[in-house]
């Protein structure tokens, strides 16, 4: 059994990075894991039976930067296929190994393992079958079950273990077993477990060429599963390499940050050999996000070296617990963690320039508009407002500025150095600035229950850092909420999100920060969404649409590009909805796990409909689906029309 407890061990040092420990796997001439640098990976989007296509793909996702394939094999047909993929690449010049994506064939597999030097299998689906039942067992029906499992594994792995094929086992959440799901429930724990009994039957029969995934859509589960697979294999004195994705992660800045939040957050605590970022984009799309992605952890800089607390974990790594603090106005307690916009830099500031956080003003009604994605406060520095301010919106600015023009002046509050935080008074309402790489008074910090704090640091390992401030504000029992604050240098717009969503991520999802103040140079409305967008993917404050998006490969059987264009377009307005959107019935209602409702390609030219896990409409043609869809969230009472959002 499988058991989350919190100070289980999942990472080398919580404070200072460094890699996790793994054995060397070969994959034909390429080495993964242990002090091999972390390789790039993608999945081409072509029917596999198209030799010349998937062949061209492949070459785009190679040269693209690309070190393992992967195609899908769901029949035989496609398993033998793989042959002539093989050599054609052979033919031209590319020996970049090839995986097999196998789910429900056996048989499949077998072939594949012969011809490539990869196979991935999902345990979820690789000897059991899906029907969303609840099943009792008894430890001894539940034995037999594992036997039997291990009598339909186990031609595999010695076709493996002959052709020195490596495989990867592969646990998706939205895809575990009845078996697994009954026993386990849908969690972590089951995901972990889902991956232990196939592992166990490899040690069992001395094959160890092993990579493992547990890969999610859901950021929180993503993580803690890892997490909890590496503190059992520490437990159990394993070691095998770890493939890192945020499954669905879906299409542009959404994709992109949800991909970073996940594998950002266990890449900086040294977890992950091999990543492969699914974006509902052409594959070769994937590979530099990734290698920007990877890129920040290979030659860590300016790094704050930091001793480890002796204390126990104030919060469990396996399970989302938000940290309990104080309600400083809507900052706090219950409150969804806010955004800080920046204007300080602004040497005037206009209502105009509020429009890039949220805000417009009509002249003619003299009215401010917010819009669903408003941040909460904006800090103007040392500039003065000649206008007034949404009432929704707080305005923070220096404290001498502050002291001058609007000490008394409700909606506006001080923020103070930590060295001067003498100056405010212990009843006053404020913010104060603490840097995390410092010395801290605790003591002195205890007494001013009235601020929230501004927490940032200069050097850029700044999740260990501010980690060990969360620990430390345990120690001495501070309960003052905290708004973390990150900087970035970086003029590209992609580096930008990726360095951000990866930093903050973490945090969040271990329940840390009660908002979110990013500074960059970068437009704010860039920064004000990428703020919103870290938020809506480590599911702390939703403020959109959430699209549980496949990436596309050989078994889709719709574009699935246009197709969550179109959807998007329709719905986008719906605020907290999760929309799946699956171009095949393997990646189905299983793969999108949570979503409320879901679009799912059952064949050529048709789609299933679902309400969450239940089908509600079934073979509708392609081009009156997205009608279909809408009509279902509408009976279900979920639509807004959109000239009626608030």
């Amino acid at each position: 059994m499988i058991e989350a407890d919190k100070n289980k061990p999942y990472c080398v040092d919580l404070f200072n990075r460094k890699r996790f420990p793994t054995i060397e796997v070969s994959i034909g001439q390429t080495t993964l894991g242990a002090t091999n640098p972390i390789r790039l990976q993608s999945m081409t989007t072509t029917d596999t039976m198209d030799t010349e296509g998937s062949i061209k793909q492949s070459i785009r996702m190679i040269d693209a930067g690309c070190e393992l394939v992967r195609l899908t094999a769901p029949s035989k047909n496609e398993a033998e296929n793989l042959a002539l993929i093989k050599n054609g690449l052979n033919t031209l010049g590319y020996s970049t190994p090839l995986v097999a994506d196998i789910h429900f064939t056996p048989n499949a597999a077998e072939i594949a393992a012969k011809i490539v030097e990869k196979v991935r299998v999902n345990p979820g689906n690789y000897a059991d079958k899906k029907k969303f039942e609840e099943i009792e067992y008894t430890e001894e029906t539940y034995q037999k079950e594992l036997e039997r499992i291990e009598e339909k594994f186990k031609p595999l792995l010695f076709i493996c273990k002959e052709h020195n094929t490596a495989m990867r086992i592969g646990t998706n959440h939205g895809s575990l077993s009845d078996r697994i799901l009954s026993r386990f429930g849908d969690t972590p724990e089951g995901m972990v477990e889902s991956a232990m009994e196939f592992i166990r039957i490899c040690q069992k029969n001395d094959f160890h060429n092993l990579v493992i995934s547990m890969k999610a859509s859901n950021t929180l589960v993503m993580v803690q599963a890892y997490r909890l697979l590496a503190a059992t294999m520490l437990e159990q004195g394993i070691s095998y390499p770890l493939h890192l994705g945020v499954t669905e992660a879906g299409d542009g800045e959404d994709g992109r940050i949800k991909s970073a939040v996940g594998i950002g957050a266990l890449l900086l605590d040294g977890l992950g050999d091999t990543v492969r970022v699914s974006l509902t984009e052409e594959p070769e799309c994937e590979i530099p996000v990734a290698r920007k992605l990877v890129k920040r952890f290979e030659n860590p800089q300016n790094i704050f070296a930091i001793a480890s607390p002796e204390m126990e974990i104030p919060y469990s790594p396996f399970q989302y617990s938000r940290r309990h603090t104080n309600i400083l106005h809507n900052i706090g307690g219950g409150h969804v963690p806010v955004v800080v916009a920046d204007l300080s830099k602004k040497n005037e500031i206009k209502p105009a320039n509020f429009f890039s956080f949220g805000y417009s003003y009509s002249i003619q009604l003299d009215k401010w508009h917010l819009q669903e994605q408003a941040a909460d406060y904006v800090f103007i520095g040392n500039n003065i407002l000649n206008f007034e301010v949404p009432g929704t919106l707080g305005v923070i600015c220096n404290f001498t500025n502050w002291l001058k023009n609007y000490q008394g002046k409700a909606g506006y509050y001080p923020l103070v150095e930590l060295n001067a935080l003498n100056q405010l008074s212990v009843e006053t309402l404020g913010f104060v600035y603490v840097a995390a790489d410092k010395e801290i008074p605790y003591e002195t910090l205890k007494k001013y229950t009235n601020c929230t704090i501004i927490l940032g640091a200069e050097h850029t390992n700044k999740t260990q850092i501010f980690r060990k401030i969360y620990f430390n504000l345990a120690k001495y029992d501070i309960s003052n909420p905290v708004i973390l604050q990150f900087h970035s240098s970086t003029s590209d717009d992609e580096d930008f999100q990726l360095e951000v969503s990866a930093d903050a991520g973490s945090l969040l999802i271990d329940g840390f920060g009660d908002g979110l103040w990013i500074q960059a140079d970068q437009p704010q409305t860039l920064i004000n969404s990428t703020a919103f967008g870290i938020l809506q993917a480590t599911r702390t404050r939703i403020s959109k649409t959430e699209y549980i998006s496949c990436p596309s490969c050989g078994r889709t059987l719709f574009d699935l590009q246009e197709t969550t264009a179109k959807i998007r377009k329709e719905t986008s307005h719906l605020k907290g909805l999760k929309i799946g959107i699956m171009g095949c019935i393997v990646n189905g209602p299983g793969e999108m796990a949570d979503a409320d409702y879901g679009y799912v390609g059952t064949g050529p030219g048709k789609i299933n409909l679902y309400k969450e896990k239940t089908v509600m409409k079934k073979n509708v043609p392609e081009d009156e689906a997205v009608s279909e869809l809408i009509a279902l969230i509408k009976e279900n009472g979920d639509w807004i029309e959109s000239n009626q959002k608030q």
